[in-house]
């Protein structure tokens, strides 16, 4: 069941519909009962593998909370870490780790074929399990107490506008929203309805028009020249950020109607000058997760500066493999972990200074495209269906830019259509420094963007109902 499906529409009605009317816990044992549903449209049988987390870092987290005794306090640790650990290890790498232990021993003349167990991953087992280990480690840390209700903290894991694809949450912001009665204000409301209106349009005008233009270009057999892939990496920088801003405005739209704030997860990260800032921008929740309970244990940027890149890059790389199980996540996880630390390096520099991060026009121009087109370079790792595949189009870039190809006004004048009017509003979003400045803007105006992005995308949306990119980590 996706947000952009009629599905999903009458399912939210009817769950809208009930909420409105019940009293507190009646609201809470029926978002429980609607983001079970919610999860089982997806496939009933991993239903199992989410309460059974959520009975798992509940007991913990009651249990952490009665116990003064260190050691069966680590252990309790271990217990969550690892359960939640094997879960997501097992589910998410185990095809990844015996496809290569495949290649490795094949190359050495051996053949494993006891390794012929397909795993299929569950939807949205990257979140909830982070949302479930964060919970516990803040318990364990004493920075916030457990919760003594089940069924509050089911609702806490299984909340279904953020299950699938995040934000991930944590339960100092969300729980005391589930605990106590919710007032649903006329802002909230209004909020709300331009957050869902305007993340529909990032899916289906955005993202789901650009897809195929991404798609041409990485499609196996295809051999583009430079121009084009620069152009298709172009295409896949707005459809990713599209489609995954668009489920998190959806998000957190459907959640404001109900009472519920969830944090922003994105806010305009293409319109950055360091890789340090657009982590700042870019996935906001798994960013400071990665920083909280990964980075500054390693020790942050407390020791010396090889210790600092250290940490850097085993979190970046850590962040690349949490994204799926494939080398190429890996790389691109290597990729931003080297970029943090030559930004690092960079910025105290008087070059850096004047041309890339000070305050005149001209370093805000050229640091802001440079950092965009490192983070499209990202992006080609990031999308490449194979290493092989990833140095092709990297020779082409270099070596093959021209002549360009016959192609090249079909993926430039579509490529113009659907990301003019989204540059458009993240730049006033961007200037006012909010990402809601669009409610705020004079009526006129305001309601010239309502209607525009309205009529884009009845008239050119793509309303194929296809799956969020997210979905799939």
């Amino acid at each position: 069941m996706v947000f952009n499906s009629l599905h999903f529409l009458w399912f939210f009605l009817v769950v809208y519909a009930l909420y409105r009317v019940l009293p507190h816990r009646g609201q809470n044992w029926l978002l429980l009962i609607a983001s079970y549903y919610f999860y089982a449209a997806w496939d009933w049988r991993f239903l199992w593998l989410l309460i059974a987390s959520t009975v798992v870092d509940y007991s913990c987290g009651r249990l952490l909370e009665r116990t003064g005794d260190p050691r069966r306090r680590k252990w309790l640790l271990g217990l969550s870490l690892t359960f939640n650990l094997t879960l997501l290890g097992f589910f998410k790498y185990f095809n990844f780790f015996a496809d290569n232990l495949h290649a490795v021993f094949g190359a050495l003349g051996w053949q494993l074929d006891f390794v012929t167990l397909r795993v299929l991953l569950p939807v949205g087992i990257s979140f909830y399990t982070f949302v479930t280990m964060s919970y516990v480690i803040d318990v364990y840390r004493r920075e916030i107490a457990a919760t003594r209700d089940p069924v509050d903290f089911a609702v806490f894991v299984a909340y279904f506008p953020h299950l699938v694809a995040g934000p991930i949450l944590r339960a100092s912001r969300l729980l005391p929203q589930i605990h106590l009665p919710r007032t649903i204000t006329p802002e909230q409301m209004r909020d709300g309805a331009w957050l869902i209106a305007w993340g529909l349009f990032q899916k289906i005008f955005v993202a789901d028009n650009l897809a195929p233009l991404a798609n041409a270009v990485f499609e196996p057999g295809t051999h583009p020249t430079g121009i084009d892939v620069l152009l298709g990496v172009y295409a896949f920088a707005f459809q990713i950020y599209g489609d995954f801003a668009g489920y998190s405005n959806i998000a957190r739209g459907v959640s404001k109607l109900m009472g519920i704030e969830l944090l922003e997860n994105f806010r305009f990260p293409y319109f950055v000058r360091s890789p340090q800032a657009f982590w700042r921008h870019w996935h906001i929740s798994l960013s400071t997760w990665l920083r909280d309970y990964l980075y500054i244990p390693l020790g942050g940027n407390r020791g010396r500066g090889w210790q600092t890149n250290r940490n850097l890059l085993i979190t970046m790389v850590l962040g690349g493999l949490w994204h799926g199980a494939a080398w190429t996540f890996v790389l691109w996880g290597v990729f931003h972990g080297v970029l943090l630390i030559a930004y690092r390096r960079l910025e105290d520099t008087a070059i850096a200074q004047r041309w890339l991060l000070g305050p005149s026009a001209t370093a805000h121009v050229l640091g802001w495209v440079i950092m965009f087109h490192a983070t499209c370079l990202g992006w080609l790792i990031f999308r490449a269906r194979s290493a092989e595949q990833l140095g092709t189009m990297l020779r082409s870039l270099v070596v093959g830019f021209a002549p360009a190809s016959a192609n090249v006004n079909g993926l430039l004048i579509p490529l113009a259509m659907y990301t003019t009017p989204l540059l458009l509003v993240h730049a006033c979003e961007a200037y006012f420094n909010d990402v809601l400045v669009v409610r705020k803007l004079p009526i006129g105006v305001r309601y010239s963007v309502y209607a525009a992005t309205f009529y884009l995308t009845m008239l050119f949306g793509n309303f194929g109902g296809s799956d969020f990119i997210y979905f799939q980590f």
